[in-house]
Order: structure tokens, then C-alpha cells, then sequence
């Protein structure tokens, strides 16, 4: 038999122990509704196996309240914004673990030649390239340095660089933007000076 999925009498009267949130039973709380949260992650992962992993993260989430539920009586409503962030997060982080693999894939893929060595020209082109782009990168200024390397060596999120930084997400984010378009500019402006050499 299917847990009833409304909360309990005592949360939905707003009467849970002394009032607050954090007073909350939450495992009976996440037990009763974890039947549709199943389904909302399901629906939103896409991925039978991944659903486990989304729910402890929806309940370690719900435990530790970094974005506190205000009133005790919309807890449901609560609990899929909840399982809805969760799963986006998730399928975020296995995007990233795809391209991740599929980078490594190409550089790490045999040609005809020898199974055990890359083509000579295309790497010493991608030696050309990365030698540039260290260049480029000691043209820039250290904020954007600083901040291309975290994202793009590191592979952490927006949220993740933001929380170091102790910035908002926003402000990473408008930050990355100029710091690639100065990038750009700095590779263009190398490719024209070994074009006129």
C-alpha cells in the first residue's frame, strides 16, 4: 500500500513539535513522499539507476535547510522544488562527465599509423594551440585568468566558482563572458602576428 502523499495532520495544521521548520519529522516527512518525488525525478532524470542517488541528495537537502522552508504547511510544494533542483543538478553533473570522456576519447584515440601514437601534424598542431593559449592566458589579466582556469581546469560549476569566490552566480558568469571574449581577442590577435611572420 501506497504511503498517502499529503503531509500528516500535524504539518498540515502548521503544528509540527514547536512551529518551525527545522523541528519537522522529516524522515516520516520523506518517507510519506517519496513515492511521487520517485516519479518527479524519475521524470526529470530519465535514468531508473540515477533516482536512488537524486533521492539521498533530496533528503540530505531537505535535512540540512540551506534553502529553508519558510512555512511548515507547504512542505509538499517545497519538496519538489527540492527534487526538481536536485535532479537538475544532477543531470548537470553527468553532462559534464559525458564531454569529460568524449574529450578524453579524441585525444586519446589511435589513428591508422599507430594504435599507440596520435598523427604527428595533429599533434604538433595542438601543441601549437595550447602554447598559445598559455600565452594568451599570461596576456590576460589574473581575475580572468584566475577565473577561465577554475572553470575550465577545475570543471567546476558557476554555483562552485561562486562559492569560492564568495561572488554571485551572475557575477561569475559575467565575468567568464568577458573573460572568454578577451581570450578570443588575445588568440585572434596572436594568429594575425604568426600570419604576417
Amino acid at each position: 500500500m501506497q504511503p498517502d502523499p499529503r503531509p500528516s495532520k500535524q504539518v498540515r495544521d502548521g503544528r509540527p513539535g514547536a512551529g518551525s521548520a527545522a523541528s519537522l519529522d522529516w524522515p516520516r516527512i520523506l518517507a510519506e513522499n517519496e513515492g511521487w518525488l520517485r516519479t518527479i525525478v524519475f521524470a526529470r532524470v530519465g535514468e531508473p539507476q540515477a533516482v536512488e542517488e537524486v533521492m539521498q541528495e533530496v533528503a540530505l537537502a531537505a535535512v540540512r535547510q540551506k534553502a529553508p522552508l519558510q512555512d511548515p504547511t507547504k512542505v509538499q510544494s517545497w519538496l519538489y522544488r527540492l527534487a526538481v533542483m536536485q535532479s537538475l543538478l544532477y543531470r548537470r553533473k553527468q553532462g559534464r562527465r559525458r564531454k569529460l570522456i568524449d574529450r578524453y576519447a579524441q585525444r586519446t584515440r589511435p589513428t591508422e599509423g599507430d594504435a599507440r601514437q596520435p598523427d604527428p601534424l595533429g599533434w604538433l598542431l595542438s601543441e601549437e594551440r595550447h602554447r598559445q593559449v598559455r600565452s594568451a592566458l599570461k596576456r590576460l589579466s589574473s581575475r580572468d585568468a584566475e577565473i577561465l582556469l577554475l572553470k575550465y581546469t577545475k570543471d567546476w560549476s558557476y554555483h562552485e566558482i561562486a562559492a569560492r569566490l564568495g561572488v554571485s552566480e551572475s557575477a561569475v558568469e559575467a565575468r567568464l563572458h568577458r573573460a572568454r571574449q578577451r581570450m578570443r581577442t588575445e588568440l585572434a590577435t596572436m594568429d594575425v602576428v604568426s600570419a604576417e611572420c
